[in-house]
């Protein structure tokens, strides 16, 4: 009798990630390129993958998945845990994590304090903190790759986030199944509910913690969880998540696509000097112009984090409704000014 259909679900999302990771570039040895990235000469072992894992459901199946399908692939499987140092007992739990992970036969395996600062809010300064540490973890074990446990559930509650904010399509885009420098932080479970890596935990019986923070009514995400997302479904039926889900991915090709638009463009829309031309400027479409600015903002000190649709949209009337305003101020000192029918974006 084959797996438990759950179980045989998160299988088969994270062999073909791994199958995605042995396709990909390789060096001469035959690892992929971005783990061989700083090694020594010699014969190179086996691709090493990791598992971030809080010890919660999804991310608990997702490294029992990684540990059934990485030998089966040639592949290592390691582990890492994070711990935010944000409750009481945060580190005796991320031993209890470092224990099941060995148990499931990943090696190396670690847990990683780090320091949470307040830099944009709770929930960004402890990714910020989690993200380098996984960062990390890949230079010093020269991963290929390291997975992540977020679900369906998680994308189209960062789906509605985004709508949110109101920042235009990218941010309707969710999470990349695939992101970060060189590619090395993969998503096998962006179509997969949260749910079925429940079911596949039960299955198997690995233990999980729910973390608190995950119903903290002070937390944003928890609102929407709990609150926002079950209003919805109510409403609407149950297939909101899976077509919020839709919704990112149709969106990220959109945005993708006009991004690649821009950056063909904006050459184009330049002068000798390399500063931005407003009469060619104003002939492109808004996103794409758009787009030209928010970079040309960003390459100037703008924090990425920091310039919103707003920003942009005054910077944009400096083209579009030019009738002699000042200088716009923008996040990180940065000033955009119109002179001569050049459009000038640099720090104050």
């Amino acid at each position: 009798m084959g797996p438990h259909p759950a179980v045989a679900a998160i299988r088969l999302a994270v062999r073909r990630v791994l199958h995605d990771i042995l396709s990909e570039p390789t060096t001469a040895a035959g690892v992929p390129a971005a783990a061989a990235a700083g090694r020594a000469p010699g014969p190179a072992p086996a691709p090493l993958v990791l598992v971030a894992c809080s010890g919660g459901a999804d991310s608990m199946a997702l490294a029992s998945a990684l540990a059934f399908e990485a030998p089966r692939l040639g592949v290592r499987a390691g582990g890492i845990t994070v711990d935010h140092g944000l409750q009481s007992g945060s580190d005796l739990r991320a031993e209890e994590v470092v224990l099941r992970l060995r148990q499931l036969g990943l090696d190396p395996v670690e847990a990683a304090a780090v320091t949470v600062g307040r830099a944009g809010g709770p929930e960004a300064a402890a990714r910020d903190a989690r993200y380098a540490a996984l960062d990390d973890a890949v230079a010093r074990h020269r991963a290929a790759a390291v997975l992540l446990g977020h679900t369906r559930d998680d994308q189209a509650e960062t789906v509605l986030l985004g709508l949110a904010r109101g920042s235009g399509i990218r941010s309707l885009s969710g999470m990349a199944a695939v992101s970060g420098a060189d590619g090395r932080y993969r998503r096998p479970f962006l179509q997969v509910d949260r749910q079925t890596a429940r079911k596949a935990c039960m299955a198997q019986s690995l233990p999980v913690w729910d973390d608190p923070h995950n119903t903290d009514p002070a937390y944003t995400r928890s609102r929407l969880r709990h609150e926002g997302l079950p209003a919805l479904e109510k409403a609407l039926g149950k297939g909101v998540v899976e077509a919020l889900a839709r919704t990112a991915q149709l969106s990220r090709d959109d945005a993708d696509a006009l991004d690649t638009w821009a950056r063909q463009a904006e050459p184009g829309v330049r002068d000798a000097s390399g500063l931005l031309e407003c009469a060619k400027l104003y002939a492109l479409p808004p996103a794409v112009r758009r787009r030209i600015l928010r970079r040309a903002a960003i390459d100037a000190g703008a924090p990425a984090g920091a310039l919103f649709a707003r920003h942009i949209e005054e910077v944009d009337r400096l083209i579009t409704g030019w009738r002699g305003q000042g200088a716009i101020n923008l996040p990180g000192k940065v000033v955009a000014r119109r002179q001569g029918g050049r459009l000038v974006i640099r720090q104050g």
